[in-house]
């Protein structure tokens, strides 16, 4: 197969990259400046100095966050509720999509219980009854309290059941042929030719886990069982001197509102970040391309 190399394609070419390219800088700019203000001196980010590259650079900001032993211990608390929170969470989402994605004649109830989930999207029980569930099965000042509210994402089990009921019949018809059950059905091969839905529903699920505060500020008596987002919201946006060892003034000098909030908000994006480009691959490749012969 022979490209055609005429003027007209090389130029649409370079014109199609030129734009991409201008997409792409657009996308990276909010980030290389929030890097660059938390980088520069506060009075040059409140002077309104700082575009895409430090002023007066420090690390003053950096400085605030990590040098607190109160930092280290939230951040240890976020990262044991994601792993276990999105563990737990893709679990039950495995195991809940595929019974519901049967139809009525392999499940006799299942349009009444998918209706059941989905109510629990329309209405809630609202704040108050939600806190005095948690207090009362004792679950207050606990990684449980931050991880079993949230559980079950109706949201992600609609998303992976529609993803089950595209996938091929022939496929589970052959493996009960076979002689497997629908445990192994679903895990030797639902599961397997699933990784984009799973993919997607789990970052969906680590960046809530992730960016979630409030739930932290309401279930958590002591600060020191805050996450990560919890205690940065406590000792950034609110400035909540408590945190501030008094050997730290000079360092707060050199600090300022907005250098503070680059920092917090710098430092919460940056493990998305890491973990976007490894998953990323999922979305774009075939589902079941290839499995089944027409």
């Amino acid at each position: 197969m022979t490209h055609n190399k005429s003027w007209g394609r090389r130029v649409f070419l370079f014109s199609n990259y030129c734009f991409l390219g201008f997409v792409s800088l657009l996308c990276l700019m909010p980030i290389i400046h929030i890097l660059s203000m938390s980088l520069s001196s506060g009075a040059a980010a409140s002077a309104g100095k700082v575009i895409l590259w430090p002023v007066e650079f420090t690390t003053a900001a950096y400085e605030n966050v990590f040098g607190k032993p109160e930092y280290l211990r939230a951040f240890a608390v976020s990262i044991q509720r994601v792993l276990l929170g999105t563990t737990l969470s893709m679990l039950l989402t495995i195991m809940t999509a595929y019974p519901l994605s049967k139809d009525t004649q392999h499940f006799r109830f299942r349009t009444g219980y998918a209706w059941i989930f989905v109510f629990t999207i329309l209405f809630n029980g609202g704040l108050i009854p939600m806190y005095l569930t948690v207090k009362s099965l004792g679950l207050i000042d606990s990684i449980w309290a931050l991880v079993l509210p949230g559980a079950v994402q109706v949201f992600n089990i609609i998303l992976l059941l529609n993803f089950y009921r595209n996938l091929p019949k022939e496929l589970e018809e052959s493996s009960r042929i076979d002689g497997a059950g629908h445990f192994k059905t679903l895990w030797k091969i639902y599961v397997p030719l699933s990784l984009p839905a799973l993919a997607t529903t789990g970052l969906f699920t680590i960046v809530g886990h992730w960016n979630s505060w409030f739930d932290g500020m309401l279930y958590m008596n002591h600060s020191d069982n805050y996450p990560l987002q919890t205690f940065l919201q406590t000792i950034i946006i609110n400035m909540d001197f408590r945190f501030i060892k008094a050997e730290n003034a000079e360092l707060m000098l050199k600090l300022s509102d907005r250098t503070s909030r680059a920092a917090q908000i710098f430092v919460a994006a940056f493990p998305i970040l890491i973990i976007y480009p490894f998953l990323q691959r999922f979305f774009i490749k075939g589902i079941v391309m290839g499995s089944v012969k027409e």
